[in-house]
């Protein structure tokens, strides 16, 4: 992808982390980390990079989770907790967290539960988060009485047909993934130029053993993740939850119930869009970079 660079850094032994910067870096402003979905990458933030508001209010850098993206690493085995470490990892690297520099996170979807890992690993340096369209739950029974999707039973099928000793060197997800994963995140009515954009980039990014293996790994630390709810009592920075009405995956009143849970945060609130999508900063952008901007500029000066 040649909107991105690449930062090596030493977790599990070596990780060539891939990141995108619209813009050079300028140490006056706050800075914001996006964390993209699953089995998206950067470019599910195209309509934050071209805000130009935003980008003068802030620094935005996108950096691509462990297997996602052009984001390498020889261990094929991985969790979230792991990319919030090569999250962290980058900032220093690059120069952008430390001492007096404010640094906010953004996450979609299991980019959220990254924001949370971060904020925990990091309290010094995280001035705030921002989750989209998340659960900060495991895939539990009660987030499904909450509405949310049953994960582990839609994701077994294809964790199940991506895991083998087979040679697969001609692999690629199916179109009945990638419309799958189009349906639930940008919505079924979503642009025929959005449709066929993600389906080249999901196909072209799993392509081949290593991409069958990556994915692999990916749907299972979605599918079996921990959840967080005992350690968001330790999360001690404001945050703003946005949700959007019309998320397939993840529903308001599990969020309504999962915001309470920041004890400890000065200013936990949550923002409810209405008509938004699961990838809400996609399908309704004024709204979210507005939100941003406000929160940002509040807490980041």
């Amino acid at each position: 992808m040649p909107n991105t660079k690449i930062a090596k850094v030493d977790h599990l032994g070596g990780i060539d982390a891939s990141y995108q910067m619209p813009h050079e870096y300028d140490p006056s402003k706050p800075t914001l980390v996006l964390v993209n979905s699953f089995t998206t990458s950067s470019e599910l933030y195209q309509s934050q990079y071209a805000n130009k508001e935003l980008n003068n209010a802030m620094n935005l850098i996108a950096i691509e989770l462990l297997g996602h993206g052009q984001t390498r690493t020889k261990s094929e085995e991985w969790t979230y907790w792991d990319t919030a470490i090569m999250n962290l990892q980058v900032l220093e690297k690059l120069g952008i967290s430390g001492k007096g520099k404010k640094v906010f996170v953004l996450g979609t979807s299991q980019g959220g539960w990254i924001t949370v890992r971060m904020a925990l690993l990091a309290p010094d340096l995280i001035t705030g988060i921002i989750p989209l369209g998340t659960s900060l739950d495991f895939e539990s029974e009660r987030t499904r009485k909450h509405g949310c999707w049953n994960g582990p039973e839609l994701l077994l099928p294809s964790i199940n047909e991506w895991t083998t000793n087979d040679n697969t060197s001609s692999f690629k997800p199916s179109e009945e993934y990638c419309n799958f994963l189009i349906d639930i995140g940008f919505g079924k009515d979503c642009p025929k130029e959005t449709r066929d954009y993600w389906v080249k980039e999901i196909q072209s990014n799993y392509a081949g053993d290593d991409g069958r293996r990556r994915v692999r790994m990916a749907a299972i630390n979605l599918s079996d993740r921990d959840g967080l709810h005992r350690r968001l009592f330790d999360v001690k920075c404001p945050v703003l939850w946005l949700h959007g009405t019309d998320d397939a995956v993840y529903s308001v009143a599990n969020a309504e119930e999962e915001i309470k849970l920041f004890v400890n945060s000065p200013d936990a609130q949550l923002k409810v869009v209405k008509d938004g999508q699961h990838f809400l900063s996609f399908s309704h952008p004024k709204e979210v970079d507005g939100a941003l901007i406000e929160f940002v500029g509040k807490y980041g000066k």
